[in-house]
């Protein structure tokens, strides 16, 4: 019977041999993310900082510098205007205003009648956002603690299954992950809102799944193999996998760019999100995952004393 087959069916990549270079990388770009992180920061959306968004469709191909310009004369503080998907579609961002929601709307309703006596009244408000500072202050708590605590919730679950260098292998690729995560979207300063908390939580299971499955077969292969160099039972453990994790990846991908180029400019900042964390988090299951356990150093007896007690355990 005919199968689909990225790669061949037996590979013998020596992976191992190149984790001095993929840590030296990984340091590099972790130590990069944080430096931005720290100097230029995160553009923060709406949900993060407050304020006001508002979305609309003119009459034929925006003018986004003469409603920059409009805006800016109504002493708004901090206002973004930008293209959305169409030519004709226009984002605006204004930041939060003295007052309550009843201000903010009054405020987005000057701002549109304003645009509307510039425009000739061809503006029509395809949606309108009010998120307060208080309520954004809290999301921002709120998504850190989500991704501290699905990080924790996954060391500990790793320890339960496997040991601790394996616990430890797993929540160094994850917050590598999350952190390269924030350095590209500091980098390029592409909006970070919720939906990119979501992302970067799937993509803190998507590795996880990756990386157990290669530790699964690990810990296979230590019980078949028990003279075999750790070294080289890690590269024939991932070998094992290669096949399942490109596959896995590449279909997961060609979901992914379809929603990035069909799907439309509100998904475009989660799905670009999920796209760099496929890429990474296939990375560092091979790369950082599995060559911690041999800079760790696990017992070769581990798996047959953990069998022992199992066996022991048993009426």
């Amino acid at each position: 019977m005919w199968q689909l087959r990225l790669i061949p069916k037996k590979t013998k990549i020596r992976f191992i041999r190149w984790r001095t270079v993929a840590a030296v990388l990984s340091t590099i770009l972790v130590i990069a993310s944080m430096a931005l992180f720290a100097t230029k920061g995160l553009n923060y959306g709406i949900d993060f900082k407050g304020g006001t968004l508002i979305e609309v469709s003119t009459q034929g191909p925006a003018n986004l510098g003469q409603i920059r310009s409009l805006l800016l004369e109504m002493n708004l503080g901090d206002v973004q205007v930008q293209e959305f998907g169409a030519d004709d579609t226009v984002l605006i961002v204004i930041e939060s205003q003295p007052g309550g929601s009843a201000e903010q709307q009054a405020v987005a309703a000057n701002v549109i009648e304003v645009l509307n006596g510039a425009l000739d009244g061809g503006v029509s408000v395809n949606r309108q956002e009010f998120v307060g500072p208080g309520v954004s202050g809290e999301l921002v708590i709120a998504g850190a603690q989500a991704v501290i605590g699905a990080i924790a919730l996954m060391l500990l679950y790793i320890w339960f299954r496997f040991e601790w260098q394996f616990s430890v292998g797993a929540v160094v690729a994850l917050v590598h992950d999350v952190v390269l995560t924030i350095g590209v979207f500091s980098l390029i300063s592409l909006e970070f809102g919720l939906p990119i908390i979501a992302a970067i939580l799937t993509i803190v299971g998507y590795s996880m799944n990756d990386t157990v499955v290669v530790y699964d077969r690990v810990r296979e292969n230590l019980r078949k193999y028990k003279k075999m160099p750790l070294a080289d039972l890690l590269d024939l453990s991932v070998n094992d996998t290669l096949s399942r994790t490109l596959m896995t990846s590449v279909t997961t991908l060609l979901a992914l760019f379809s929603l990035y180029f069909l799907g439309g400019e509100n998904i475009r900042g989660f799905t670009f999100a999920m796209i760099w964390g496929v890429f990474v988090g296939t990375y560092s299951s091979i790369f950082i995952a599995a060559p911690i356990l041999l800079y760790l150093g696990v017992k070769r007896d581990w798996s047959e004393e953990a069998a022992k007690k199992a066996m022991a355990a048993k009426p």
